[in-house]
């Protein structure tokens, strides 16, 4: 029996999620048209898709292997990650409270907020707080849950534990078997979860991650986890992470992420969002213009969702709304 095998995993999903060519996008970058292959992870049914079904497999297996009657998660007003614990817990049949940073006046009702209402989730705004008191925040709802008789198991921000990470360590063995050749695997790296599991079993030198500003240390929070699964140390150096598609922050949206949404789009039918995959489709062209991607090798770029917090996103939908309605 593997360590896996030994781990509760609650079954959310279908695998292995497909994997498809794209060779317009890759001409487009500058990539030769057998190059560049999308992991289809959008397309993991469970409440709109996403790579957080993953991790989710993990750690509500061990929530429910606790006894666990309800779910308690942390994140931002649009989290992905939020939503998807939402309909994991509708799925399973647990209470779900989304504790969020920011107030309901300043934070748009559309997107992912939408969703978490429609899921049955319930919402406590946390106002503007930083990570740790957002953290604190989580505990004392917990804490207000056990004493009307609930037992709530708290899942981390973004999924992201060592548990959790378990999802992309089954993901890299479906790549290895889909794309034996595969080179690189471009990821978004929000909380670190899904870039630590693919480095897990692919190494370091095969997978690039693209910082989105969801942490404030990437390096430090992709090889903690990284070691939690090998048990061997892993060094933040000797990963490779682009810095340079955050911009303003998290949630603004540069020029870089925005050419990448619509030549995505307009390439090959492919919907990426303006936080995470659209910045990791930034990363990607900045890897090829610079010569880090080179033709001839297989690229695999990993579309991990998050396409409800694309309506969620006030800047992102006015151009895209303009492009549309454009004179000639």
């Amino acid at each position: 029996m593997t360590d896996s095998q030994k781990i509760p995993r609650a079954v959310l999903g279908t695998w292995p999620t497909p994997i498809e060519p794209a060779p317009r996008l890759a001409r487009a970058l500058g990539l030769g048209a057998d190059d560049l292959w999308i992991k289809r992870d959008d397309l993991i049914g469970l409440g709109g898709g996403g790579n957080k079904v993953r991790k989710l497999e993990w750690t509500c297996g061990q929530a429910l292997a606790a006894g666990a009657t309800a779910l308690v998660t942390t994140g931002a007003p649009q989290s992905n990650h939020a939503r998807l614990t939402a309909a994991a817990g509708a799925r399973l049949g647990l209470e779900v409270t989304l504790v969020l940073a920011g107030t309901p006046d300043t934070s748009t009702t559309s997107g992912n907020i939408a969703l978490d209402g429609l899921l049955g989730a319930t919402i406590v705004w946390a106002g503007e707080v930083d990570g740790r008191e957002l953290d604190i925040v989580a505990r004392q709802v917990s804490e207000r849950l056990q004493q009307r008789g609930a037992v709530p198991a708290l899942i981390p921000f973004g999924g992201s534990s060592v548990a959790g990470a378990r999802g992309y360590v089954e993901c890299a063995r479906e790549l290895l078997a889909q794309v034996p050749a595969l080179s690189t695997v471009v990821t978004a790296m929000g909380s670190g979860g899904t870039m630590a599991g693919l480095v897990s079993v692919l190494g370091p030198s095969r997978v690039l991650g693209v910082h989105c500003g969801a942490v404030n240390d990437p390096g430090a929070a992709v090889s903690r986890l990284v070691s939690g699964l090998s048990g061997k140390d892993c060094p933040p150096e000797t990963l490779r992470l682009r810095l340079d598609q955050v911009g303003g922050g998290y949630g603004e949206v540069t020029d870089a992420v925005m050419d990448a949404l619509f030549l995505a789009a307009r390439t090959e039918g492919i919907i990426l969002d303006p936080i995470y995959t659209g910045r990791a489709m930034a990363g990607l062209a900045a890897a090829v213009a610079d010569g880090v991607l080179a033709p001839g090798h297989r690229t695999v770029f990993l579309h991990s969702g998050g396409l409800p917090g694309l309506f969620g996103h006030p800047a992102t939908l006015a151009r895209a709304r303009a492009e549309a309605t454009r004179e000639e």
